[in-house]
């Protein structure tokens, strides 16, 4: 259904959004500690403030200690309240932690099921404006009783190659319907958005005079209406965000897969050689790679980041930037739990995710510190690889 790539970075997008929510709920646990240490106002008697403060400080230092405890170690000096209050603290904080990922794991998967359709969407609303412009010169000769011909390139988007092979490709055809992808109640919109923002592009006034245009020309102008129309104007961004609550987190996504489709007719017109792409992969396979890559980065977060910190003794492992962090451990987790993906893919993967959502230095260093991390791995027996996993290590 859909690449590694993509799944890679929704899985990302959303470990991300994890690591912020546990932050959160990590500040959530300590102001609840320190007000359950703040003067009782209905007490009558003497409230001793700075010994209250003094308390509230041990209480959450405890509570750090024990983060990944469900219960207090070494905690027999502190008092009823202080330990109590402790483990109140950890057990929302798990809790807290425990709904949130149930929530992302939940939406992610959601999240990705989506793309397709709104790719999809997309590439309708190109087609619906070559249609709009071939409905408009048949209603015009009608208007006129048929006693007026085209300018010379007033069809051209009507007449559009790209746009012809994929109404008439079968495979195309057949994931509209799957998608449940229908734009009819978008047809006054067409209308008006084809009117206000494609019609006065310079750019497609000049696809207009052209009298032949190449299968290039073809695509060159659908692209341009795909990035600098659909995708930037905020009323048809309306309508991808009403249809998806991650869109924000989707859009570039989506735009990308929408222009590989143009991109694969201006290479293969032909419709017998045409295939959509990202969507003949098993989706049950793509979806178990998924959640696992999603659900083991978090299960060995802490056993990533000591390696990690081993490697970068001169970096606090907390001035590391937070999507490094991320980045690194779903590459670390990848390397040594899926034998079957070459370690030299995996770092090439991570470094392009790196480029995108990361700081401008952080390809260097993920390259650096991957490259390293992974020789000492294999040397010691934590990587190993199988089948396809061992084409780069020959």
């Amino acid at each position: 259904m859909l690449n590694r790539r993509i799944l890679r970075v929704k899985a990302f997008q959303n470990l991300y959004s994890y690591e912020q929510c546990r932050t959160s709920n990590l500040n959530l646990a300590k102001d609840f500690i320190r007000n359950a240490f703040q003067p009782d106002l209905n007490s009558m008697e003497v409230q001793d403030k700075a010994q209250l403060k003094k308390d509230a400080a041990t209480t959450i230092e405890l509570f750090l200690k024990n983060l990944n405890n469900h219960k207090l170690i070494s905690a027999t000096e502190h008092n009823a309240k202080i330990k109590s209050t402790a483990i109140q603290a950890i057990n929302q904080f798990h809790k807290a932690n425990d709904k949130d990922l149930e929530f992302m794991e939940k939406n992610m998967i959601t999240s990705a099921e989506n793309i397709p359709q709104l790719y999809l969407y997309a590439i309708e609303m190109l087609i619906a404006f070559g249609d709009h412009v071939r409905n408009e010169y048949a209603r015009k000769r009608k208007l006129s009783g048929e006693a007026i011909s085209a300018h010379a390139g007033e069809l051209n988007l009507a007449n559009n190659k790209i746009l012809k092979t994929l109404k008439s490709a079968p495979q195309y055809q057949n994931e509209l319907t799957r998608q449940d992808v229908n734009i009819e109640d978008l047809e006054q919109e067409i209308k008006e958005w084809f009117r206000e923002y494609v019609k006065p592009s310079p750019e497609y006034q000049t696809y207009m005079g052209i009298l032949e245009p190449t299968i290039k020309e073809d695509n060159d102008i659908l692209n341009h209406i795909l990035k600098k129309i659909i995708f930037k104007n905020e009323a048809i961004l309306n309508f991808f965000s009403e249809k998806d609550l991650n869109w924000s987190e989707n859009k570039a996504v989506v735009k990308s897969l929408a222009a590989k489709v143009l991109k694969n007719l201006e290479e293969t017109p032909e419709m017998e050689n045409y295939e959509l792409p990202e969507l003949a992969i098993n989706w049950e396979e793509d979806k178990e790679f998924f959640q696992n890559i999603f659900n083991l980065t978090i299960e060995n977060d802490e056993d990533n980041r000591e390696l990690i910190s081993e490697k970068t003794k001169n970096w606090d492992i907390e001035r590391v930037a937070s999507t490094d962090k991320i980045i690194l451990s779903m590459a670390l987790t990848e390397m040594m739990n899926f034998p079957s993906i070459p370690v030299k893919v995996t770092i090439n993967e991570y470094i392009d995710i790196s480029k995108t959502y990361s700081t401008p230095k952080s390809k260097q260093f993920v390259n650096g510190l991957l490259d390293v991390l992974s020789k000492e791995l294999t040397d010691a027996g934590r990587i190993r690889k199988s089948g396809r996993g061992l084409l780069d290590n020959k």
